[in-house]
């Protein structure tokens, strides 16, 4: 009986876990940091045609990058897809920014170190959540992005292995014991 529990559990995370490291080409955009004594860090960015600064990006950009990747809703999960015929977490992610014509790397190791960190409480619509969705591991292989927020509560959508493209609430059990950080890209 044990056994069949732990064998339910290693197929459940392998069904839900999802990771893009295809040899796809990588396209980053430029940032600079900029932290003084007592405020937050500001990220200016540019792309090749607009320019985004942290505390001024337009909610009009944000409210664009999460309809577009809600178009997406119900498309199967496809490893290193990014079209209506198969998504993978980082390919929604991608597909859905360069709707508005910012252009981010392609692999959910990639994304993670790209923006800024920013802490759980302070997480807003449009901020990546970053998973480690494999037993025993910390390292990150699933991303998502915010799509509502309000105290103790964060709704997401990504691209599972299991469901496809789905949204979650940050307060399943399964998403809150996964999640490792989060990062803000506008």
């Amino acid at each position: 009986m044990k056994n069949t529990f732990y064998l339910l559990c290693i197929v459940a995370l392998t069904l839900v876990s999802c990771k893009s490291t295809k040899g796809t080409k990588v396209v980053t955009k430029k940032s600079k940091h900029t932290t003084t004594k007592n405020s937050s860090p500001k990220t200016t960015t540019t792309t090749s045609s607009k320019t985004y600064t942290a505390s001024t990006s337009s909610n009009t950009t944000i409210n664009n990058i999460i309809a577009e990747a809600e178009t997406y809703h119900g498309v199967r999960y496809k490893y290193g897809g990014n079209t209506k015929r198969g998504m993978d977490c980082s390919g929604l992610v991608t597909t859905a920014f360069k709707s508005e014509d910012i252009l981010l790397p392609r692999t959910t190791s990639s994304l993670s170190t790209h923006g800024n960190w920013i802490d759980l409480k302070d997480v807003q619509k449009g901020d990546l959540l970053f998973f480690a969705t494999r037993k025993n591991s910390r390292k990150v292989n699933h991303v998502g992005i915010v799509t509502n927020t309000r105290p103790g509560y964060v709704e997401f959508i990504h691209s599972t292995t299991s469901r496809g493209v789905i949204t979650s609430k940050l307060s399943e059990k399964y998403w809150y014991f996964a999640f490792v950080q989060a990062r803000r890209v506008l």
